[in-house]
C-alpha cells in the first residue's frame, strides 16, 4: 500500500485498536495514563508503552523528504539535525530563492521548512509560492517575523513556527502537517 496515498483516517484504523484507542485517549481526550489504563484495563506502564510504540509507527509511515530553506548556517544546522532525528531524509538545505526552487525541482520533497526573510538571498515566500506551482506538499513557515505571512494573501501559512523554537514544537508540527496534508489534497 502507498502510504502516501493512505487518508489520516485511514493510518489510524492501521494501527492495533488497544494502541490507538490509548493514544486517542491520552492524545484527544485529555485522560491520564492512569484513567486511560482503567478504561482499557492495562496498567499505566502498558498505556505508555502503547502510545510510544503508535508514535513510532506513524513516524515511520510519515517518513518524508525535507527541504529546509534558510540562510542563517546555525539554524539550518539546527533544523537539519531535528529532521535527521525524527526520522527523515534532507533533500537539502538552500539559502537563497533560487536555491531553493532549483533543489526543489532536482530532489522532490515531501515537506519544505521555510524562513520567510532570506537577506540577501530573497524571499522564502517567493521561494514556496514557486515551489507550490510544481509540488502539492506542505510547508511549514519558520520566521522571526510571523506578521509578515499572516496577511490574509497566498500564501497564508497553514503551518507556522516562530523563532526561536523549541525542538518539540518542529517534532510535533513536521507531524501534524504530513499527517493531514492528505486531508487537505483531498479537500481541493
Amino acid at each position: 500500500m502507498d502510504m502516501k496515498q493512505v487518508t489520516p483516517e485511514q493510518r489510524i484504523q492501521m494501527l492495533p485498536s488497544n494502541d490507538r484507542a490509548a493514544l486517542l485517549l491520552t492524545a484527544v481526550e485529555g485522560f491520564s495514563l492512569a484513567e486511560a489504563g482503567v478504561i482499557l484495563g492495562e496498567t499505566p506502564e502498558a498505556i505508555e508503552q502503547s502510545i510510544v510504540s503508535t508514535q513510532l509507527t506513524i513516524e515511520e509511515q510519515l517518513a518524508s523528504r525535507v527541504l529546509i530553506i534558510e540562510d542563517e548556517s546555525v539554524i539550518a544546522l539546527d533544523l537539519e539535525n531535528l529532521v535527521t532525528e525524527l526520522g527523515h531524509k534532507v533533500a537539502g538545505i538552500a539559502a537563497t530563492k533560487d536555491e531553493a526552487v532549483s533543489k526543489a525541482r532536482a530532489q522532490k520533497p515531501g515537506l519544505v521548512l521555510a524562513d520567510i526573510n532570506l537577506g540577501e538571498g530573497g524571499s522564502g515566500v517567493d521561494a514556496v509560492v514557486e515551489i507550490l506551482r510544481s509540488f502539492d506538499i506542505p510547508v511549514i513557515f519558520v520566521t522571526a517575523y510571523p506578521e509578515r505571512l499572516l496577511t490574509g494573501e497566498r500564501p497564508e501559512p497553514t503551518y507556522l513556527i516562530t523563532k526561536p523554537f523549541l525542538p518539540e514544537t518542529v517534532q510535533a508540527t513536521i507531524g501534524q502537517a504530513l499527517f493531514f496534508h492528505s486531508r487537505r489534497r483531498e479537500a481541493a
